[in-house]
């Protein structure tokens, strides 16, 4: 691992020196990223920009936490607001949405490198992303995005790591992906119903919680947890269902599988 961080490092600097946007979600992968080229400006006296997309289907808080970070590690930080909906397509969550959605905001980016000079655009997808389905690593592909966490092979716990070492303070956060992963594919969007999942998941997070998604299929809600703390989310549930139910949601279960990242895509 120490040679993925030095060559890491290696990457990170030569795209520095050419001038470097950086899309920064706050999350540990765009962090680590964004705290190697902060040190990198630092000794080559560049500006290193995070750009943080603020959307419609990703969790108001990471805008607050990408703020903090970005602060921490003294990266020139930027806030572009898109509103995915514009593209109809993706208003019906369709299987390839990923795709759609990571095209039309990432354009952004390129608009905002452009327009302050930057030769590079690069993102934190790391070597796990390639594993599963992702269909927006092919939009960033065809964009020309840069991905220096995948080119060499560096994994998430390897990422974790990397970023505990480096005292990155959001180096256990858990992962906070696009709210449109809460409803079944093929399924119409419906921005109430997220700010509802949002609002439940902040909820269930502050009993204690780590990982917590509620997916929601029609009438039924199906929250994932931790397999550890199914039990303890069983002992809270009362308190948990009537919060839940005040927000409109009917039948509350619990998914005993436990959380795991992309269960909507199990019939892909």
């Amino acid at each position: 691992m120490e040679n993925k961080l030095l060559s890491l490092k290696e990457e990170i600097n030569s795209l520095v020196k050419d001038g470097i946007c950086i899309a920064f979600s706050g999350g540990v992968d765009s962090s680590l990223i964004l705290k190697i080229a902060c040190d990198a400006g630092i000794k080559l006296n560049k500006k290193v920009y995070a750009v943080t997309l603020e959307t419609k289907l990703h969790p108001v808080s990471d805008v607050n936490i990408s703020k903090r970070v970005a602060n921490e590690m003294g990266a020139t930080h930027e806030i572009i607001q898109v509103n995915e909906f514009e593209n109809k397509e993706i208003l019906n969550n369709p299987v390839n949405r990923c795709y759609l959605c990571k095209k039309s905001l990432f354009v952004n980016l390129f608009d905002f490198a452009k327009e302050h000079n930057l030769k590079y655009v690069v993102d934190g997808t790391n070597a796990d992303d390639l594993k599963v389905y992702r269909p927006g690593v092919k939009a960033l592909g065809e964009l020309g995005v840069i991905s220096p966490l995948a080119k060499l092979n560096i994994t998430k716990a390897e990422v974790r790591e990397m970023a505990k070492n480096l005292n990155i303070s959001v180096a256990s956060r858990p992962s906070a992906p696009c709210m449109a992963t809460r409803l079944p594919y093929n399924t119409e969007i419906n921005f109430e119903l997220l700010q509802n999942i949002e609002k439940a998941e902040e909820f269930i997070k502050n009993q204690g919680f780590t990982n917590v998604r509620v997916r929601v299929h029609k009438d039924i809600t199906r929250i994932e947890v931790n397999k550890d703390e199914l039990i303890n989310l069983l002992e809270k549930g009362n308190s948990i269902v009537n919060y839940m139910k005040s927000l409109g949601f009917i039948y509350i279960t619990l998914d005993l599988e436990g959380f795991r990242s992309g269960s909507m895509d199990v019939n892909l």
